[in-house]
């Protein structure tokens, strides 16, 4: 646990009793402070109590008196579409709102770093995909190294319930943008930003607003190093506000759209081959082809991320290389599940936008894909052009029909639940293809959430009749 500092003797009121809600309150007794707990959910109480808390209702007039801060779960909203009440009580009292995150940066460090011979390090990764495989990517090549390393955030455990750090370790957070949007600080040594499309725009009022709250991780603290990537506009207009110039090495630009072979720090991936440059020449290339744990271009971007973020900390590129051969990938992200008679069924489940389907479907020839569920605002009609590699599809849940309408002359079959779906795939399939579930939806219409929905395909899968 990491105890939060500068609170010793406040009452400090904890909004969401989740994960992180519970980890915080913790953290906030063990920095001694005396926590003050409310969910809107009565189950979630319960839970609370559960462990030994104490509830303060946070609705009752009279509830804020003597409370110094607020700290809120990243589930609920502050600003956009419209702030939670309690939230808007809080600003209304001028109390100040936090996140665990906000927490976490003002809380790492403590005098036991000046006996240590290498202070602790964070890196954290945000960007709108691929988050999670940088951040486990970069905590498998630290291991590999034989660094000490942890990892949490948005993946993981919560940042308060972390192993105070040892000499040298080196902590890798994955952050969300409902995490980076409210954290009062945000201040890791090295900060990853991989790309960006459109999601949560509800949430964040418009693409502008997401865009400057995964902007905050640069700005508010600033990073020793910046990996940025530059195939999007806003990436590259980051990069070029965070450098001094074109040499500037602070920030290291990646790719996988484009050359980079200027005068600065630069990590860039094509045609499977992923090239590091420095001051205008080659210092390292890896073949990316014989990777098996990152397919497709998304995750050679990937791969590119927590290169570069790793060689900020003197990783060799051949211990790199070696982490890349042995690292088996993320559960519903590009995860292969099974090979069958010539068949490779491929669980996407983490694909809920069409920006993450898209490089899915860029990852392999010859699909049969399986897509739908709750589908999004917009639908799946920009897919068409990538529809070339689409054998047939097969269309689940809620939106299936919707989608049937919007991928044009590309053969499709209503399958309305992934059992159905599975079997017919697996039963049309031939040698060479691929069956993969990249649902471009939410799953909320028949599961709990996309890690359930990608534990049924690989259930039903493991399950198929012998080929």
């Amino acid at each position: 646990m990491i105890p939060v500092r500068g609170v010793e003797g406040q009452r400090v009121a904890v909004l969401g009793l989740g994960r992180s809600g519970l980890a915080t309150a913790r953290a906030l007794i063990a920095g001694g402070a005396e926590p003050l707990l409310w969910d809107d959910s009565p189950e979630s109480r319960t839970r609370a109590e559960a462990e030994g808390f104490s509830l303060h209702d946070l609705t009752r007039d009279g509830a804020w008196k003597g409370v110094s801060v607020l700290v809120v779960s990243p589930g609920i909203p502050h600003l956009y579409p419209q702030p939670n009440r309690i939230i808007l009580q809080a600003m209304t009292e001028g109390v100040p709102v936090d996140n665990d995150i906000g927490l976490f940066f003002r809380s790492w460090g403590d005098a036991e770093w000046a006996r240590y011979d290498q202070p602790p390090r964070v890196i954290a990764v945000t960007g709108s995909n691929g988050k999670s495989t940088t951040t486990a990517l970069i905590h498998h090549i630290l291991t590999v190294a034989g660094r000490p390393t942890q990892m949490a955030g948005n993946i993981g455990r919560g940042v308060l319930d972390m192993e105070p750090p040892m000499d040298g370790e080196v902590v890798v957070l994955e952050l969300s943008s409902y995490q980076t949007e409210l954290a009062r600080a945000l201040t890791p040594d090295i900060a990853v930003f991989t790309n960006l499309s459109p999601d949560h725009l509800d949430r964040h009022g418009g693409m502008g607003g997401y865009f400057a709250a995964k902007r905050r991780l640069f700005a508010e603290g600033g990073p020793d190093r910046a990996v940025i990537g530059i195939d999007e506009t806003e990436g590259l207009f980051l990069a070029n506000q965070l450098s001094q110039g074109p040499a500037d090495d602070r920030v290291i630009r990646i790719s996988i759209a484009r050359k980079l072979e200027g005068e600065g720090w630069s990590v860039f991936a094509r045609r499977g081959f992923l090239s590091e440059w420095r001051k205008g020449r080659q210092v390292a290339a890896i073949d990316l082809r014989k990777v098996r744990g990152l397919p497709g271009a998304h995750n050679h971007q990937n791969a590119c991320a927590a290169y570069a973020a790793t060689r900020t900390l003197g990783i060799a590129p051949r211990v790199i290389e070696q982490a890349f051969l042995s690292f088996e990938g993320l559960p519903h992200r590009s995860q292969i599940v099974a090979e069958r008679a010539g068949v490779t069924f491929v669980n996407d489940s983490k694909a809920t936008n069409v920006d993450s389907a898209a490089k899915a479907l860029a990852a392999f020839p010859r699909i049969r894909w399986i897509a739908g569920g709750l589908g999004k605002e917009g639908g799946i009609a920009t897919l068409k052009p990538l529809l070339g590699s689409v054998v047939k599809a097969y269309l689940i849940g809620h939106s299936a029909r919707d989608f049937a309408l919007q991928i044009g002359e590309t053969p499709h079959e209503i399958c309305e639940t992934l059992d159905q779906a599975v079997a017919r795939a697996a039963e049309e399939a031939g040698a060479g293809e691929t069956v993969l579930l990249a649902p471009a939806a939410a799953s909320f219409d028949q599961y709990p959430n996309f890690e359930k929905r990608g534990e049924h395909f690989m259930e039903l899968v493991r399950a198929l009749p012998p080929a």
